[in-house]
């Protein structure tokens, strides 16, 4: 699988505090496994090797296709276990394995390409069947965001999707680097959310908002006053929070 490549860092700035780690680390932290899926093409094994830290060329070839990481997301260390498996087998196994194994799913799809953007549905379909009775979280990404000229899908279609499939949405790019850290750093925050007591999410979420601008946390406040007064409103600023990684 590679987990032990140790690659040239990439643009993970220093103060995350973040840290390569092997596959056979000792730690006794549980390792969160991720799931990138989508069609061919989008850009998976490029978001996978940014976060493992691992540059294109050879050493990428060593690295396999399962990446392990600890990264510090808001004070407290967390190990990833990122798996770019979803195309590296013909028969059916596989992809019936990558749908029950996961503890977070991230969902890929190309700005610049309609069918993959169709495609991310269907396995977002495939995926409620699969998991039918847990709370999985499932980040929806639009990548190849900076190719502007190209692009035939709209944040506003990938916004609107999310909100109809009841999972997150952030759009990246992988050439620049664009968004890679918040996209992981906001996997953790989901499963934290789902996982941790409420004590501590709401711990987690008092230092981040002590971080917030004034401005900020008084918009915040009176869109959720409006939205409680209209269903259509309800909806706008449910189609908002889902660029939101830090809330359920």
């Amino acid at each position: 699988a590679g987990t032990g490549t140790q690659g040239p860092r990439l643009d993970w700035p220093e103060d995350s505090e973040d840290s390569l780690s092997s596959g056979g680390s000792d730690s006794d932290e549980s390792v969160y496994k991720v799931l990138l899926l989508g069609a061919p093409g989008v850009g998976k094994s490029a978001l996978a090797r940014i976060f493992g830290g691992v540059e294109d060329g050879p050493e990428a070839e060593a690295a396999g296709h399962t990446y392990d990481r600890s990264i510090v997301v808001d004070g407290e260390e967390a190990s990833l276990m990122v798996y770019d498996i979803w195309e590296q087998d013909g028969g059916r196994w596989l992809p019936g394995h990558c749908m029950a194994m996961g503890d977070a799913y991230v969902i890929v799809y190309s700005v610049t390409d309609k069918g993959s953007f169709e495609k991310a549905s269907e396995l977002r379909v495939q995926l409620r069947r699969a998991r039918q009775t847990d709370d999985v979280p499932i980040i929806l990404v639009g990548n190849k965001s900076d190719l502007v000229r190209s692009r035939e899908v709209s944040v506003d279609e990938g916004r609107a999707c999310a909100v109809v499939f009841d999972c997150k949405f952030i759009e990246t790019s992988a050439a620049l680097h664009h968004n890679v850290q918040a996209l992981f750093e906001g996997v953790v925050r989901q499963i934290r959310l789902r996982r941790d007591s409420k004590e501590a999410n709401a711990r987690r979420q008092a230092g981040t908002r002590r971080r917030e601008s004034l401005g900020k946390k008084a918009k915040r406040f009176l869109g959720r006053i409006v939205a409680r007064n209209s269903r259509k409103m309800a909806f706008r600023a449910k189609s908002k929070s889902c660029h939101d990684l830090s809330v359920l």
